[in-house]
């Protein structure tokens, strides 16, 4: 009898430890603090400006890329910068500006934004070569 007792109680304990699996794998998971936003999108722009082209002018460009963020309300977050890398890689490219939009909807807003064609009209004259790669941001640490 006694070993019947502890045979009922051990089935209960496993029977109690599976439910508890099972409950905690259908449980909502924590938000990761590490992942983007859902929807955010990342647009990094390159410039490569034309032989000749003065500090005066490409003062004049990096000015009025800079205020596009209060002309565009779709623009979440600017930054820029110009390149210091050591490597070599930069294939002529010097300025980086990165923009960040909540949606791709707000990207495509901004893309044929007329404060973002009048933009382009101020760098066109100066331009040789641009690169451009949005992307939307992957969690850290998969």
């Amino acid at each position: 009898m006694k070993s019947r007792l502890v045979a009922i109680a051990a089935c209960c304990l496993v029977a109690t430890w599976v439910a508890t699996l099972v409950t905690a794998q259908d449980a909502p998971k924590p938000a990761d603090a590490t992942a983007a936003p859902e929807g955010m999108i990342r647009h990094v722009v390159f410039f490569k400006f034309k032989e000749g082209t003065t500090e005066a002018d490409i003062e004049k460009v990096e000015k009025a890329f800079a205020a596009l963020p209060e002309k565009i309300e779709e623009i979440a977050d600017f930054e820029w910068g110009t390149n210091n890398s050591p490597e070599k890689h930069d294939k002529g490219f010097t300025h980086c500006f990165l923009l960040t939009f909540d949606s791709a909807a707000d990207r495509d807003a901004y893309l044929p934004h007329p404060a973002h064609k009048e933009f382009g009209t101020i760098l066109r004259p100066y331009l040789e070569d641009v690169t451009v790669i949005d992307y939307a941001p992957e969690a850290e640490n998969k």
